[in-house]
């Protein structure tokens, strides 16, 4: 078995599907926080924060996602037979520059995340498969570089897509998800191919739940069967094991798309789950302190984790029996 395929074992739990908690978030943490004090949020507050949900959560994901600017700290405290993955890019992209065009960390590197005990690397890209192709040309040599330096390493390349469209500012709105499906399965199309190295694809779910008849309160802009039929070609989409990403959506919300995804014949792999998970920790250890955190995490975090893991059991997919 090459090291690559062991490293997949080591994310993936013993029946084959990743159940991976996320917290490499940076940008995002730092907006968290800022919602619940004054001032900027403290590095030794985001290492501490990381910290805390490594300790307390790993025992029930099969691994975690952390970043190495922040979550270096937490990946000390994991659990021992809870597997890492290490995001590769910077946070954010440079608004001013058209393309949100993709910027890896400077000091980092295939081998050095291996070497800082990563078992696969993860990169986030922003992807509108309709944009110009000079911008979309540079992105995909990007990523062909990246998977050029997970195979030499040997260790498992897991790309993020975030899928957009320049030309509609709201992304939760009605207008954007009525492209959503052909942005998001599209994009996993063109990452599927050979060239690009991926072995596995961390994806949004194809619609915007909250526009899907019967989920949402507002508009409908798909029925049951019509979002039904979109992660079904999503599916069809690619060969590679693919996992969802949960966007930032209520637990609630992201359990009862997981079982629609599985309810339409979708053989997605598991999940990266981030703030679903863990996100009512950050005002508790904000506005409480670290027992407060702790005591949240034992309780609700572990409630979210654990009903994660039985819609998964009934839901996903070993990602060897994929395709």
């Amino acid at each position: 078995m090459s090291t690559k395929q062991e490293f997949l074992k080591k994310v993936s739990n013993d029946k084959g599907i990743i159940s991976a908690l996320a917290f490499d978030q940076r940008g995002a943490l730092k907006r968290m926080m800022s919602k619940y004090q004054e001032g900027e949020p403290q590095v030794a507050d985001m290492e501490k924060l990381k910290k805390l949900v490594s300790e307390e959560l790993t025992p029930y994901a099969s691994s975690i996602l952390l970043d190495p600017e922040y979550g270096l700290p937490a990946t000390e405290v994991r659990a021992d037979d809870a597997g890492l993955l290490l995001a590769y890019e910077k946070t954010g992209y440079d608004v001013n520059a058209k393309g949100r065009l993709p910027d890896s960390l400077v000091d980092w590197s295939a081998k050095r995340i291996k070497e800082a005990g990563g078992q696969a690397v993860k990169f986030l890209l922003y992807y509108d498969v309709d944009d110009e192709a000079e911008i979309n040309n540079q992105k995909e040599a990007y990523i062909e570089r990246i998977g050029s330096e997970c195979k030499a390493e040997d260790i498992p390349f897991f790309l993020e897509i975030l899928a957009y469209d320049d030309s509609i500012a709201d992304n939760k709105g009605p207008e954007y998800a009525k492209v959503k499906p052909h942005k998001v399965i599209e994009a996993m199309r063109v990452f599927s191919k050979e060239r690009f190295g991926v072995d596995v694809l961390k994806v949004e779910v194809p619609v915007d739940m909250n526009y899907v008849e019967g989920f949402g309160d507002g508009e409908v802009v798909y029925t049951r069967e019509e979002a039904a039929e979109f992660f079904r070609q999503q599916d069809q989409a690619t060969h590679l094991p693919y996992i969802y990403l949960s966007a930032g959506v209520s637990a609630k919300l992201f359990q009862d798309t997981l079982r629609f995804a599985h309810e339409a014949g979708a053989q997605f792999n598991g999940v990266l789950c981030g703030r679903a998970t863990w996100s009512g920790a950050v005002q508790a250890y904000i506005e409480q302190g670290e027992g407060a955190a702790r005591e949240w995490l034992r309780t609700e975090g572990y409630n979210n984790i654990q009903e994660l893991n039985k819609v998964l059991e009934e839901t996903a997919v070993a990602y060897k029996e994929n395709h």
